[in-house]
């Protein structure tokens, strides 16, 4: 299997408002950036769609080293609450019903392809590929924006 790092963010301005997400895939010192916008979202859904378009992207199973500074995310998965969630019908254990199913479904579709290995990185801390994706999805969600 080959093995790549992938490097994810989301940003939103205002929550629900415009939003990007912003990704670096790094394959044997090469890389690829990816971004783009949504006029009406949420920080959560960028970051999911991040990490989806990403593994979206590669075109057979890889190892992935997934870098993410989303909590929502990361916990999710390494907690067990995504597998609760999908076993539960999609309720939380308070019985309310989870967000963004439609993201999650495609996620796991990617979990299910790849071997991820999960890592939460500290957002806004001076790490240089979050800082490029946070970049990257701020021009997203500014882009669309603009129209």
């Amino acid at each position: 299997m080959k093995r790549v790092n992938l490097y994810t963010d989301g940003a939103c301005k205002g929550n629900p408002g415009p939003g990007g997400y912003g990704v670096i895939l790094e394959y044997k010192g090469n890389e690829k950036e990816i971004s783009d916008g949504n006029r009406s979202t949420t920080n959560n859904r960028m970051e999911l769609m991040a990490a989806i378009v990403g593994l979206e992207t590669l075109k057979e199973p890889c190892e992935v080293m997934l870098y993410s500074d989303s909590k929502y995310l990361v916990d999710a998965i390494e907690k067990g609450w995504l597998a609760n969630w999908r076993r539960n019908n999609w309720r939380k254990s308070d019985k309310s019903p989870v967000l963004n199913v439609d993201l999650w479904e495609r996620l796991i579709v990617q979990l299910e392809r790849h071997n991820v290995i999960l890592n939460w990185i500290k957002g806004h801390n001076g790490h240089p590929k979050n800082e490029r994706c946070d970049r990257l999805a701020v021009a997203a969600a500014e882009r669309v924006m603009l129209g």
